[in-house]
Parts: C-alpha cells; sequence; structure tokens
C-alpha cells in the first residue's frame, strides 16, 4: 500500500495528548507508502545554491522487494544485512547513492526504467562495492552521524507529517538533513568507480546471478555523456562513466560462467509489481491505462489500475480489481493491505481494520503496514481499540525505534488510556527521534518526575535526557 501526500483529505480527528490537556487535529493521510518533501541543496547541480526537492517512499512491499534482491550481495561482501538500510527516492531520474556510512538510496526512475531486475540488482551490487570498500568512511564525523540519525528519523517517521497536515515537522527534519545530503553526495574517484565495478562483478559470480544487468544499464546511461550537465540523470555525474569501465564490463560479462543465466523468476515478479504499483500510485490514470490497458489482464496489469482507480478516487472500479486479486491469492499481505487502504482513505475505518489486520497476520514483519493499523485502531476512538494499537506500536518500534510518527501515536493512545506518565515518555521519544534534541530533554525531565525512581521507564527517561543534552553540545 502506498501513502503519500500531499492528497485529497476530507476526515478529521481530534486526538488529545494530555501531557497539555491539549487537542491535536490530525488530518488522515494514507501512511504506508509515504511520500515526505525535503528540501536540499542538490550538491551536484551546475549551481549548488539552487535547490531540489527530496522525496521520501515508504512502502512495505517494494522494500521487501529490494531488501530480497540486495540479501545475497551483502552476504556475499561480508556485511550484515541488518546493518545495511535501504531507502526509496521519489525522482524520475536514474539514480543511486550510499550516504552516512552504511544507507543505499534508490530512486524510483531507476525501478521504472529496469527492463528486468537484473539491471537493479547490477546498480545495488555496485553500490554495495562502495560500501565494503570504505569509499565513504572517510565522509562521516561525528556531525554528520548525528544528521544521519535525524534524517533517517525523518524517513522512518514521515507520517507524522503527512497524517498531520503540518509541513512543519517535515521542514525540521530538513533543515537537519540539508548538511547530510550534501556530505553524503560527493563524486566518486575513477579508482573507486572501477573498485566497486569489481567488486560487484564477484558479488554476482558469488551469487550466481548474470553481470548483463549491469552491462545493459551501463549502456543505458553511456549516451548521456554527450549531454549537458544538467541534463544527465545525477547516476552519471556522481558515478562518471568511463570507456574503460564499460570495456571492462563487457569483458568481465563474456567470461561469466553465469552469462546467460536469467533472473530468479520470484525477482522478475517482485520487479513487475514493483512497476506496476509505481505506476498505478505516480502516474495519471489515463497514462496508467495506456501502460495497463483493460485489455491486459496479468497480475501487475490489474494491481496497477486497482490503484490507479482508487487514486481518482473510483471505488467502484477499484474494490472489484482489488477483490479478485485477492481471491486468486488469498494470502498476498499486500492486496489486503490495499483494499485496508482504500477504505481508511476514504473514512471506511471499519471495513478497513480486518483487511490490514490480515495483512500484519501475514506478514508480521511489516512496519508501514503495522503502523498503518495501529492508525487506524487509534481513529476508532475505543479504549480496546488503544490497547491493540498500544502493542501494535510496541512491536513496531522494536523494530523501528526511531520511527517519529510512531512514537507519536504510542503517546496518543497512552494518553487516552489515562497513562500520563508513558505519555510523557513517548513524546520525549518521539522529539528524540526526529533530532529536536532540546525539546527531548525537556520532556524527558518532565516524565522523569511522573515515575517511580529506579523503575525502567524512568531509567529510560534519564538516558535519553543524558544522550539528548549530549548532542545538543556536540550540534552546537
Amino acid at each position: 500500500m502506498l501513502t503519500w501526500g500531499p492528497r485529497r483529505i476530507s476526515l478529521r480527528l481530534v486526538l488529545r495528548l494530555p501531557e497539555k490537556n491539549e487537542q491535536r487535529t490530525l488530518r488522515k493521510r494514507p501512511i504506508s507508502f509515504v511520500v515526505a518533501v525535503l528540501l536540499v541543496l542538490a550538491l551536484l547541480a551546475p549551481n549548488r545554491t539552487e535547490a531540489q526537492r527530496l522525496e521520501f517512499i515508504r512502502d512495505a512491499e517494494i522494500e521487501n522487494s529490494i531488501r530480497a534482491y540486495s540479501t545475497p550481495l551483502f552476504q556475499a561482501a561480508g556485511l550484515s544485512p541488518s546493518a545495511i538500510q535501504l531507502y526509496l527516492v521519489k525522482d524520475n531520474s536514474l539514480n543511486a547513492f550510499v550516504s552516512g556510512g552504511q544507507n543505499i538510496f534508490i530512486h524510483t526512475g531507476l525501478l521504472l526504467a529496469a527492463d528486468d531486475p537484473l539491471e537493479v540488482i547490477g546498480v545495488i551490487a555496485h553500490e554495495t562495492g562502495h560500501i565494503s570498500g570504505g569509499h565513504i568512511a572517510g565522509r562521516t564525523d561525528a556531525l554528520e552521524a548525528a544528521q544521519t540519525q535525524a534524517l533517517i528519523a525523518t524517513i522512518l517517521g514521515l507520517g507524522a507529517a503527512v497524517a498531520t497536515g503540518q509541513g512543519g515537522l517535515a521542514a525540521a527534519g530538513a533543515s537537519t538533513g540539508q548538511d547530510l545530503a550534501i556530505k553524503g553526495l560527493f563524486r566518486y574517484t575513477r579508482t573507486q568507480e572501477s573498485a566497486a565495478d569489481q567488486a560487484a562483478v564477484n558479488y554476482l559470480t558469488a551469487t550466481g546471478q548474470s553481470p548483463k544487468g549491469m552491462l545493459r544499464f551501463m549502456d543505458r546511461i553511456a549516451g548521456q555523456e554527450v549531454l549537458l550537465s544538467s541534463s544527465q540523470d545525477p547516476y552519471l555525474r556522481t558515478h562518471p562513466l568511463t570507456q574503460d569501465r564499460v570495456r571492462f564490463m563487457e569483458d568481465q560479462t563474456a567470461k561469466s560462467p553465469y552469462k546467460d543465466q536469467p533472473a530468479d523468476p520470484e525477482f522478475v515478479a517482485m520487479h513487475d509489481r514493483t512497476r506496476a504499483k509505481l505506476i498505478g500510485f505516480l502516474q495519471p490514470l489515463q497514462k496508467v491505462l495506456r501502460t495497463y490497458p483493460e485489455t491486459d489482464t496479468s497480475l501487475p496489469a490489474r494491481y496497477a489500475r486497482a490503484i490507479a482507480y482508487y487514486q481518482v478516487p473510483d471505488l467502484e472500479k477499484a474494490l472489484p480489481l482489488v477483490d479478485g486479486l485477492i481471491a486468486e491469492h488469498p494470502n498476498d499481505p499486500y492486496f489486503h493491505e490495499l483494499k485496508g487502504q482504500m477504505f481508511f482513505e476514504n473514512g471506511r475505518i471499519a471495513e478497513a481494520l480486518p483487511e490490514l489486520e490480515k495483512a500484519v497476520e501475514l506478514l508480521p514483519s511489516a512496519a508501514p503496514i503495522r503502523r498503518l493499523l495501529a492508525q487506524a485502531q487509534i481513529e476508532i476512538n475505543a479504549p480496546d481499540m488503544d490497547r491493540e494499537a498500544l502493542e501494535n506500536l510496541q512491536q513496531l518500534l522494536r523494530k523501528e525505534p526511531s520511527n517519529s510518527f510512531a512514537w507519536r501515536l504510542l503517546a496518543i493512545a497512552h494518553g487516552r488510556l489515562g497513562n500520563e506518565d508513558m505519555t510523557s515518555l513517548a513524546l520525549a521519544e518521539a522529539a528524540f527521534a526526529r533530532g529536536a534534541y532540546q525539546e527531548a530533554r525537556d520532556r524527558a525531565q518532565r516524565a522523569q518526575k511522573l515515575f517511580k525512581s529506579g523503575t525502567p521507564a524512568s531509567l529510560r527517561a534519564q538516558d535519553l535526557e543524558i544522550e539528548a543534552d549530549r548532542r545538543m553540545k556536540k550540534l552546537n
């Protein structure tokens, strides 16, 4: 399920945060596929003072697909897959880059342009080569490390800005993330590019995959070299392509024992669904219908049309399509998630709940889906649902402890249930996660007064206060 903003919103819900006895109005926004707008300086633009919008997407299905492509490569490189984070940037250009240590950012334009998953896998293998080669290690100082955490918290907590309609929340994260983007996006040297190419070939060979996709991607961008820098895709500007690199890949592809090995059929299916989903959510209906006409009854085509129709919105056409997909694949969590999102965004919360519950049951590890379920439960505004939301959010936060929006939802649930102390602590956690360290310190100090001394919650509040104060001093 994709959630992104800005989108049409009509329903509103008043939620109380007892710590200040204030009322906060949350505007409903889709949460599973979320795009937040961050204003950052484009380091590699011809004029570095020009601003470029970076929009980040969260979607469980696409994230899991890219994770499936990446995990064997990370293992082949001797890296811990869980230590490397993958993020989606909503941008039509071809690009992928590494920033802040072990964070890989992939543009949606690359996913849409790739003919098959081998091209995407080749790019990821190359970026993995930069990580394993330590090509950006010298760029990560203490300040950038702090900014990296703030940017990641912004991406994880995109729902805070989108769901509340408060653009200031996104802007706060953006200002913290600017320097990170500037420091992280730099030109790799030719030596580093060649080393990453060699490493990528090694990882592809170790995983029994063809390097043809990587070569096809090089061919795809090679024609742009004659263009002005401003017209080139960012990938070419950040990863300079030389004839030596192309010849190397041609030679390695010819020698590879897997040169004619087709992509894993499961990866092909993932790639086709990823493209259909992105097209359905990000392109206008008429363009979707040209790409996937009504005569096309394949699964990706129906998936894309279901998404595009509900975006209009036209649930009379969208729901039968998603119902047909569910009938054929009753245990596919993403189809249940999509149906739940359709109901959720149209104010039919009671109908959304069973679909989202089914999706979480089928895929408990999917944080974006669990977050949407928790939000739906909170919007029911009943004590039983608030308690269920608490459980879902606690599980989500064990997986994503820097998810600032999840902490805010947790504060709302605790507040409704009369847990003033836990509400205060959750708000301190939310502030810390989004990099608002002074607010986090102040809220943590107040939370300590509400807990019995020596309890785990009291100790956590103390730790938050100390760490927030330390980071404030470091940033200053």
